[in-house]
């Protein structure tokens, strides 16, 4: 059984509290939903490069924005990495947001393989090490860690995946996530690809217990800005079996809380900015609009102006302006115009 040593220190408790707050205050303020979907695109770009800027990838975020939009034919593996990932992340995002991840060996294995395709041998992706591993001091090119032995790693990892679906109920969701975080590390179940299947896991952990902001924002990024600081905290040193038992996760946990309270508050501080722009704002008569359109598939300027008081010339501005918010598009000529929501509206 796995049970982790930990202290609730004032720190941890006040991180804790913070982060709920804002959380509580980002979940019950209403965005667009074209800011939120902008949102998500940014956070699951700077996510593949930060996760993967961290395992040593080289390219720059703007490289990576430009290969995520243009999804290259012939690519290196430095460009497969990032699309590896941020191809995982969105598949990961869709049952996330419908609470539909179950939390297994099965969906851990899953998200190795999404991320490993095409960067390890077939054999080797979406399944656990058969081969023991060493652990090199990135400066030094020196082995600084022995983990588990690979015969002990398929009960390490299910004692772990217990750990989590039984303190569900009992831990702070934070708690939880951090520490399954960092012995995921510690156990280091696959041969390559760790760090960043850790990491997707991690944030399922976090955003399947409803917490609706974290395809917002990339919690990847804060340990990315000081990477020896990460590997630092995360990370042991020495042989496993000589120090599993005297390992602490209390400092771990406390610069794990740190990162993601730095990361909501920038997504809530650009959020402020992004909405408090007359172009980007939804009025009440834009909702009417588009609700209309959600339920009958599509709205006429006749029907529109059944539903809101303004004239002519100001309903044609208001579907410009949802046009050009890409929200929705305008079908037909004439007296056969109609209004319909983008295909990729959520």
């Amino acid at each position: 059984m796995f049970l982790p040593q930990y202290t609730i220190t004032h720190r941890l408790l006040e991180n804790i509290k913070k982060i709920s707050i804002i959380i509580n205050n980002l979940n019950n303020t209403h965005f667009p939903d074209v800011i939120q979907v902008e949102f998500e695109k940014r956070a699951n770009s700077l996510s593949a490069h930060a996760s993967t800027s961290i395992e040593g990838n080289p390219l720059p975020l703007t490289e990576v924005r430009k290969i995520l939009k243009s999804h290259p034919r012939h690519i290196r593996d430095s460009e497969r990495e990032v699309l590896n990932y941020n191809n995982a992340l969105k598949k990961l995002n869709a049952p996330i947001k419908k609470r539909r991840v179950k939390f297994d060996l099965p969906f851990i294995l899953k998200l190795h393989k999404e991320i490993m395709e095409g960067l390890l041998d077939k054999f080797r992706c979406g399944k656990l090490r058969e081969e023991p591993v060493f652990v090199n001091d990135p400066r030094e090119g020196q082995p600084i860690y022995l983990p588990p032995d690979h015969g002990d790693v398929p009960k390490l990892v299910s004692e772990l995946i217990n750990f989590v679906d039984e303190g569900q109920d009992e831990l702070d969701a934070l708690i939880m996530a951090g520490i399954f975080h960092k012995q995921c590390v510690i156990i280091h179940p696959f041969i390559d690809g760790n760090g960043r299947t850790t990491r997707l896991a991690t944030k399922a952990i976090l955003a399947n217990m409803g917490l609706d902001t974290f395809n917002l924002f990339s919690f990847e990024n804060y340990y990315n800005r000081n990477v020896s600081q990460y590997f630092k905290k995360v990370g042991v040193t020495g042989n496993y079996y000589e120090i599993a038992n005297k390992m602490d996760f209390t400092e771990w946990l406390e610069y794990f809380s740190d990162g993601i309270i730095d990361e909501l508050l920038r997504v809530e501080k650009e959020l402020k900015v992004t909405t408090a722009t007359p172009e980007t704002t939804i009025k009440p008569y834009h909702a009417t609009m588009i609700d209309h359109i959600k339920s009958h598939g599509f709205i006429t300027d006749n029907e529109y102006s059944k539903l809101v008081n303004r004239a002519k010339a100001t309903r044609n501005l208001d579907f410009n302006k949802l046009i050009s918010m890409k929200l929705i598009e305008k079908t037909g000529k004439g007296k056969s115009t109609y209004y319909k929501l983008k295909r990729q509206y959520p």
